[in-house]
């Protein structure tokens, strides 16, 4: 009884902090998304494959925080190797199924990044980053984060980290592979062969 009403709570929370637009009226160009983004530049928005818009309410700010910290080490890590380019929670990129979406943190490599345009970078960008971050707030429903991070490997992301902080669980998703599950945040998480010598300390995300 206790889980079912903790799942109809989190549902109707997640409902109330995210609006879906549907119909022929909310389908647009990749331009005329683009534009609409940039006059509500206060908004939290993505489009789905099926091309439906996705405002979502402002990032609370543990999760904030959070995404800081995330963002800070990859960086450093970045600026020591100096392999490609790390984006935060406010960029888009836009992905081979029409996709707009946005993650917490990314790292694109520099191969990919120098094969765009100069115009496609000050976009939405259309390239896959090759590793992407998601961080689960109160407001995300975990099934609703497990889809997307399928969609980010659909279309090309070799890795991708699913972080639950109140659990201290990272779900990692790898191209090729089945879902792996990291408990605890007392250790590093190592990136592997896909970001060499980068390992994310979980202890930096310990919320209690």
């Amino acid at each position: 009884m206790w889980q079912n009403k903790r799942k109809l709570s989190e549902t109707l929370k997640a409902m109330l902090d995210k609006i879906i637009l549907k119909g022929e009226q909310v389908q647009m160009t990749d331009d005329e998304f683009f534009s609409f983004c940039q006059a509500n530049a206060g908004l939290n928005i993505e489009r789905n494959a099926q091309r439906e818009i996705i405002i979502m309410s402002p990032t609370g700010s543990l999760s904030g925080n959070l995404s800081s910290k995330i963002n800070a080490q990859l960086f450093n890590w970045n600026e020591q190797t100096g392999y490609g380019l790390v984006f935060d929670s406010s960029t888009g990129f836009t992905l081979p199924d029409g996709s707009v979406l946005s993650p917490d943190a990314s790292w694109l490599s520099l191969e990919k990044w120098r094969a765009l345009s100069e115009d496609e970078k000050k976009r939405f960008a259309p390239v896959c980053p090759e590793f992407v971050v998601e961080l689960r707030s109160d407001s995300d429903r975990l099934s609703d984060l497990q889809q997307k991070m399928e969609s980010w490997l659909q279309n090309g992301a070799q890795l991708a980290w699913l972080i639950v902080p109140e659990d201290e669980i990272v779900f990692i998703y790898q191209s090729e592979k089945e879902v792996q599950e990291h408990s605890g945040f007392d250790a590093a998480l190592p990136a592997g062969d896909i970001l060499p010598g980068f390992a994310l300390q979980l202890t930096k995300l310990k919320i209690s």
